[in-house]
């Protein structure tokens, strides 16, 4: 099962979805769906790690705190990132790093500010073909 991400429609907002043969290859690849709200992926150098954990009792608020910690590093940062590695325990305890870079404008051109994840379509489920979907909207 190929590991991908992609973005749906919802208002004014915008969806980000993850899908991967694991709950953390979905983590990872809606993550790449965030990135991908503000500029390429492809033109972020994955030149810096920033290590990243969080803990939830659900899946899905699990979910919707990853990428509001990826938001946050973001802003407080003025990064971008590009590649990520997550590794969720049974405990739904979440250890990651991410790589970026500096926002860079002329380069990156970003095209909005992730406000933050939001619970509005959020669904985290494994199909029973086995791949792992993790989708919300992000507040744009």
């Amino acid at each position: 099962m190929e590991s991908r991400w992609e973005h749906f429609e919802h208002g004014a907002d915008i969806g980000v979805r993850g899908t991967g043969p694991t709950l953390a290859a979905a983590f990872q690849q809606a993550a790449l769906a965030l990135t991908a709200v503000v500029t390429d992926p492809a033109l972020v150098r994955p030149e810096t790690s920033v290590p990243i954990a969080c803990e939830a009792p659900t899946d899905d608020i699990l979910f919707v705190d990853w990428l509001n910690a990826l938001v946050y590093e973001m802003a407080t940062r003025r990064m971008l990132f590009a590649r990520f590695t997550v590794a969720i325990d049974a405990n739904r305890h979440l250890q990651a790093t991410a790589w970026g870079e500096r926002v860079d404008p002329r380069r990156h051109e970003p095209a909005v500010e992730v406000k933050g994840a939001t619970q509005t379509a959020l669904r985290v489920v494994q199909d029973a073909a086995g791949p792992w979907t993790a989708e919300c909207v992000v507040d744009v």
